[in-house]
């Protein structure tokens, strides 16, 4: 059985609040689980000690029992100082899509003959 640690979702809408659960990979979001290991309230500032609530022996327990967290519980995790975190790295997301890439080339090149035009213009 696959177990991961992850979030299930209550609260009333637009005011989630999220319980940090170990449940098997392929049950529901918001369904069945095995343990609940703490809680995010994502309403209250980042600096308050109860936005982010864990039992840190019983996550270590069910990490040492193969559970894997998901991104965001990971997150905290890392936070807690109780699983360390690799960094990400893409530095493709930051430049602009295909089409956009296109505009910007035919753009420079419309710039180009217009600058080479104006150098004839002027040599003449």
């Amino acid at each position: 059985m696959a177990l991961k640690i992850r979030l299930a979702r209550g609260g009333s809408k637009k005011r989630p609040y999220y319980q940090i659960v170990v449940a098997d990979a392929r049950s529901p979001r918001d369904g069945r689980f095995l343990e609940k290991l703490g809680s995010w309230n994502p309403m209250l500032g980042k600096d308050d000690e109860k936005r982010v609530e864990l039992d840190a022996e019983r996550v270590s327990h069910w990490i040492a029992q193969g559970a894997q967290p998901t991104d965001r519980v990971l997150r905290f995790l890392d936070q807690a100082g109780l699983a360390q975190r690799p960094a990400r790295n893409n530095p493709n997301k930051a430049q602009p899509g295909k089409k956009a890439q296109e505009r910007a080339a035919e753009a420079k090149q419309k710039a180009e003959e217009a600058a080479a035009a104006a150098a004839e213009a002027a040599a003449e």
